[in-house]
């Protein structure tokens, strides 16, 4: 039986900004169906490496390569010509939502089918039936399909990151890579996003790969979680053994301001 692949491979990975080093030798292997966080202060590489892995970001010319589901996407500083393919398969959630203000939460969900669809169509809003069903089925999984037919920019921010995921299970992805998905919410949002995403997880076997700031949720929501600290790796490992000296190297002495509801 041959075991399906990844959902992210990434191999000696680095970005540089200028003087900096975003991304610094990174390897990292996400199998399909995983959850897992990404954590580490700010400008540590999580949101890099996120976006290095769906191909929005290009990564340093070299060694390095990137595969998500066993297609390569970077290699040698260059997108592939499977990048868009590999896309398609993994759902983007951003952390202002990236929702058309204008638009019905409707409309923004199907937006999610435009991969399968002529460009035409989407722009004159004939979508086929069975798509428009797969919306609404989407909206209702996600507990927002009283809303369908509200504008986006009407919505609370749990609302509108709710119409976010159902927009990628329109989409039809396999995976969902989240970055910050609940860093604009209050953190009852925050927290119905979280098992929202456990939940596909769990029950779906979708893969999730997500950034937070808070470890907490980290600890509670990811059996996994991978640590960057200045562009490199520096834990891998179960967040059951995500101790405290391991946070102090990672955050430093003040560790404790990574936890959003010690703070709350």
């Amino acid at each position: 039986m041959t075991s399906s692949p990844a959902l992210a491979s990434v191999r000696d990975v680095s970005k540089t900004f200028g003087p900096r080093k975003a991304l610094d030798g990174v390897s990292l292997e996400v199998a399909a169906g995983e959850m897992v966080a990404l954590i580490g202060p700010s400008g540590s590489g999580k949101s890099t490496l996120l976006r290095s892995i769906t191909g929005l970001q290009t990564i340093d010319a070299g060694s390095g390569l990137i595969e998500v589901f066993g297609e390569a996407v970077q290699k040698n500083g260059r997108l592939t010509g499977q990048a868009r393919a590999a896309r398609q398969r993994v759902g983007m959630i951003f952390q202002q939502f990236n929702l058309v203000g204008r638009l019905s939460l409707f409309s923004n969900v199907m937006l999610g089918a435009l991969g399968r669809l002529p460009a035409w169509r989407g722009l004159l809003g004939m979508w086929p039936a069975e798509d428009r069903r797969r919306a609404m089925a989407a909206l209702h999984r996600v507990g927002v399909s009283d809303y369908a037919a509200q504008r986006a920019n009407t919505l609370s921010g749990g609302q509108q990151q709710r119409g976010a995921i159902a927009r990628a299970l329109v989409q039809g992805a396999r995976a969902i890579v989240a970055d910050e998905p609940v860093a604009s919410l209050d953190p009852v949002s925050a927290r119905r996003v979280m098992e929202l995403l456990v939940e596909l997880n769990q029950r779906d076997g979708l893969g999730v790969i997500v950034t937070l700031h808070q470890v907490d949720y980290a600890l509670r929501y990811c059996d996994r979680v991978v640590a960057l600290k200045a562009g490199k790796v520096v834990y891998d490992g179960p967040s059951t053994q995500l101790d405290t000296r391991i946070l102090i190297d990672i955050y430093g002495p003040e560790y404790e301001d990574a936890f959003w509801e010690t703070k709350s």
